[in-house]
């Protein structure tokens, strides 16, 4: 028994740290996105392409990648994906070396493969650490444990992104190399670790070739909303701190120096608060369930970003930001800002309430479950291209948060009526 408990506890803090992993690489493609437009001087929309390629490997990889997890189990694909994703950001490393259009199109190509490792990153980590805690609240606590640590890195190298490129006018790839060097190293340690850790594998189950064509996981009603959900939820969470940074940078922050560096602060915030929210959604998780925790995020982010969207950016607050050589202080930005970093606190701890509900009951449908979760992620890219559209459209960046308010209105709506199991008559063992 205590032998079994000492292997569970390992591989928790393994599945921890690949948790931060995928935020730590995935975060990175956001301000390259601002990078990239103004290296290679392009569109808000062509600038956001970075992040498109990261998430749309989403949608190539993850029903192959569930069928991986399958067939060979947690810790081969946990594997797998490292390897996949070193050679991912060694990609966008080598852009770094390079000149003109080439560059862009072998970083883009780099975004796209390291998106494929986080595919594969989270199809492993989500069930396994719902798994290990045993499902139900525990399993959303540990969920939110991990998302932790998740949105911790996150902001780290959105934070980090912002002192290595102190001036986004000439930003170059080069200059996040630092970065990239870390990311590796990272992978590196990372294999390792899970070469040599005891990984709990699920037991075979093969199911008759009848059952498996009819049966599976776009059999319940609740898992196919809540796959929906999981593409609406990743594309309002990378959306909002996406299109704050930008508006930040392009005129939303009053002219000073170190104005840049300030708006990658205050959407590093936004991950900040993220990480915040997660540990208190973890302190909570055990006691209130997923389904009244999505709710009321659902309700207070719609709010939030209501709010950000009609009030005048003239009125100012302040935020502790860092102010490049000056070291961190107080700044002024607008109250819009302030309303937007406070929705890190709500989509924190939609993730993991949004997977507990939809794979809750799916029983042996677990793992392909996954895949097909993992393959509407692409929402991450999708969404925040089409907000960005709509800035370069509109002019007009707080116009495009309409897309993360119907985003919203939708979450809720599942939390409150779709995440229900009405199809329990289905076998699962």
């Amino acid at each position: 028994m205590s032998t079994q408990k000492k292997s569970n506890v390992l591989a928790i803090i393994v599945m921890i740290l690949l948790f931060g992993m995928i935020s730590f690489v995935t975060n990175l493609a956001s301000p390259m996105g601002d990078v990239l437009k103004n290296q290679f001087d392009v569109a808000n929309w062509m600038g956001t392409l970075g992040v498109f390629a990261n998430f749309i490997a989403y949608a190539c990889m993850g029903i192959p990648a569930g069928n991986l997890l399958q067939k060979r189990g947690y810790k081969f694909t946990a594997l797998a994906a490292v390897a996949v994703g070193f050679t991912g950001v060694g990609v966008q490393t080598i852009a770094g070396l390079l000149e003109g259009n080439v560059a862009f199109g072998v970083y883009l190509l780099g975004a796209f493969i390291a998106g494929f490792s986080m595919c594969m990153l989270n199809i492993v980590v989500n069930p396994m650490l719902n798994k290990l805690a045993g499902g139900g609240n525990r399993g959303n606590q540990l969920l939110q444990v991990g998302g932790s640590f998740n949105s911790f890195m996150g902001t780290a190298v959105i934070f980090l992104t912002g002192v290595f490129v102190p001036s986004i006018a000439d930003a170059q790839i080069k200059q996040v190399f630092p970065l990239m060097y870390i990311a590796l190293a990272i992978f590196a340690l990372a294999f390792v670790v899970i070469l040599f850790t005891n990984i709990p594998e699920n037991e075979r189950v093969e199911a008759a070739k009848g059952e498996e064509s009819k049966i599976g996981p776009m059999s319940f009603r609740h898992f196919v909303l809540g796959a929906v959900a999981i593409f609406i939820y990743v594309g309002v969470e990378v959306g909002i701190p996406n299109v704050l940074q930008k508006w930040l940078q392009n005129g939303g922050l009053s002219v000073e120096t170190g104005a840049e560096g300030i708006a990658a602060t205050v959407a590093a915030t936004y991950w900040l608060l993220m990480f915040f929210g997660r540990l208190l959604g973890a302190a909570l998780g055990a006691k209130v369930s997923a389904k009244a925790m999505l709710t009321s995020v659902s309700l207070i982010g719609m709010a939030l970003v209501l709010g950000a969207m009609m009030l005048n950016p003239e009125i100012s607050v302040n935020l502790p930001v860092f102010k490049g050589t000056d070291g961190f202080g107080m700044a002024q930005v607008p109250i819009n800002a302030a309303l937007l970093v406070l929705c890190g606190l709500c989509t924190s701890v939609m993730w993991g309430g949004i997977f507990n509900l939809a794979v809750e009951g799916l029983g042996k449908y677990t793992e392909r479950a996954s895949g097909i979760f993992m393959a509407l992620v692409c929402g991450g890219g999708i969404l925040p291209l089409l907000q960005n559209g709509i800035v370069d459209w509109t002019n007009n960046y707080l116009v495009s948060y309409w897309v993360i308010v119907a985003g919203l209105a939708y979450l809720l709506f599942y939390a409150l009526v779709g995440s229900k199991n009405v199809n329990k008559d289905i076998k699962t063992e």
